[in-house]
């Protein structure tokens, strides 16, 4: 498997964003980010994906889109499409409809947000997903660095002071979608989970006070979503947009907050007595199987089984577990930053039938 750490969920001016493509390409060639997704609302720009260089780095850009239903209030039941190749916001109103679409173009269709609370000292109305009768999407946005921020900032002080220190922002995905995402895994459902930074590099007035919130490259250290492809980019737009998209449908992936450590090299397999398997695979539970999680450096590692936690390890980098139980297994590693305990490594599961 070859990783990729991609930024994903971002704005420019053609929505509610402050910069261009070209900044966003600037900003993410500062960092370690190897592809960045822009998803302007309601609209499909053309013209920018491709391979952004500077001496020997160089970033892959690709554009999908935030489609929502602009006529609604408030406006929630926001979709990430990624890959649909044409406009789909037109069908926006009906959200299930809007999930066939994309499907039926060869998308991606992505719950964002999926818990996104109002922020009333800044008029920010609540924007979660609200329709979960709606089947056939890819996964969720599982932690939103931006969602995140709405729920810590009950004054314009806050947002002020987080502002200014926008590393103290990230704790963990909000803990109710945490949990959504488990129920839906229950329920037998494969459902994909990534992280976004839903970038905007906005600019805040406060009186004599002003200050972009969170920069585009600020973003692109903090929470990322690493791919796992079947084999190397080739410097090729076309297959490689194809070798990412297949990656992040499989659920060959994990969320990483990368402004802590890296989180670069972690791996969550199986291994089973006629197959073996990543994050996001299938796996007889017959005749036993070997779980791995490989961790880049020392952490808290728990171990979750059908939303429990069945095996804590700690200060560890590598972890085993052996079962013979049906069920599904994920991980999620947490460590010290800031003088907080801080999610870090969120996976997607294994699936053991």
């Amino acid at each position: 498997m070859h990783e990729v750490i991609i930024n994903l969920h971002m704005h420019t001016r053609y929505s509610d964003g402050s910069g261009l493509h070209n900044d966003i390409a600037a900003a993410a060639l500062k960092t370690d980010v190897d592809v960045v997704i822009v998803t302007d609302h309601n609209i499909l720009v053309h013209g920018f994906e491709g391979y952004y260089k500077k001496r020997n780095k160089k970033i892959l850009m690709l554009v999908g889109e935030e489609v929502h239903d602009q006529a609604r209030d408030p406006q929630k039941n926001h979709l990430l499409v990624f890959g649909a190749n044409r406009e789909v916001a037109t069908f926006a109103e009906n959200p299930q409809n809007l999930i066939n679409q994309v499907r039926d173009s060869g998308g991606l269709a992505f719950l964002a947000h999926p818990d996104d609370p109002e922020a009333k000292a800044f008029k920010e109305t609540d924007i979660s997903w609200e329709d979960w009768s709606v089947q056939n999407y890819t996964g969720i946005e599982l932690w939103n660095a931006l969602s995140e921020l709405k729920t810590i900032v009950p004054t314009k002080l806050h947002g002020a002071f987080y502002a200014y220190f926008p590393a103290l922002v990230a704790h963990k995905p909000i803990p109710n979608t945490l949990a959504k995402w488990d129920e839906l895994l229950a329920s037998g459902q494969k459902v994909v989970a990534i992280g976004g930074s839903d970038a905007h590099a906005l600019d805040m007035h406060m009186g004599p006070i002003h200050r972009v919130i969170f920069p585009y490259d600020f973003h692109f250290r903090t929470v990322n979503t690493h791919a796992l492809l079947s084999e190397p980019l080739s410097g090729d737009v076309n297959e490689d947009r194809n070798l990412i998209y297949k990656a992040l449908a499989a659920g060959h992936c994990f969320v990483g907050y990368d402004m802590p450590a890296p989180t670069r090299g972690f791996r969550f397999t199986a291994q089973g007595r006629d197959a073996s398997a990543s994050m996001g695979d299938e796996i007889p539970a017959k005749g036993g199987v070997t779980l791995q999680a490989k961790i880049p450096s020392h952490a808290e590692v728990l171990l979750l089984k059908d939303r429990k936690v069945i095996q804590t390890w700690k200060n560890q980098t590598a972890c085993t577990h052996i079962t013979t139980e049906p069920g599904v297994y994920r991980i999620e590693a947490y460590c010290r930053y800031l003088g907080k305990r801080r999610g870090w490594i969120y996976s997607n599961p294994i699936y053991l039938r």
